[in-house]
């Protein structure tokens, strides 16, 4: 029976058991989360979320935060800007580079995947979790809080 959960130790309080657990669950969590929208590849949700916080405003920028050469952050940004999602201006300081920036579409429908993601959780909590499993949730994440903190 592979459930997927590590077996660090036949200690269920081992750190490093608790460590891959949770890297593991956040992980499965985190792509079926990114199920939610399946019209955008990973990398193109990743991008919109990226320029929405105002993590970067250049193709280079954003292909070192997402850790992909520049050619593949070229080609999600074409996409995103054929879907009228994003939008390339020429840099007034550099007029060898681009400012890529959200169109108000590309805006709506950032702010619409976080929404619609937050909405998937709450149902799927609400239906699948029980009153008192919901709290041990809620306890945990205080935990993995201060753990973040740290």
């Amino acid at each position: 029976m592979d459930t997927g959960i590590a077996q660090a130790r036949d200690d269920d309080t081992s750190s490093l058991r608790a460590s891959i657990d949770l890297r593991v669950a956040f992980g499965r969590l985190r792509r079926r989360m990114r199920e939610v929208d399946t019209e955008l590849s990973a990398s193109q949700v990743s991008v919109l979320a990226r320029l929405n916080k105002g993590e970067a405003a250049s193709a280079s920028a954003l292909a070192a935060l997402e850790g992909v050469k520049p050619q593949s952050m070229a080609v999600t940004i074409a996409a995103l800007e054929e879907l009228g999602l994003v939008a390339r201006t020429p840099d007034p300081s550099d007029g060898r580079r681009h400012i890529i920036a959200l169109t108000q579409e590309g805006a709506l429908r950032s702010s619409g995947l976080r929404a619609a993601r937050g909405e998937w959780l709450a149902q799927t909590m609400d239906t699948e979790l029980t009153d008192d499993e919901r709290k041990t949730v809620i306890d945990a994440m205080a935990i993995i809080e201060r753990l973040a903190r740290a």
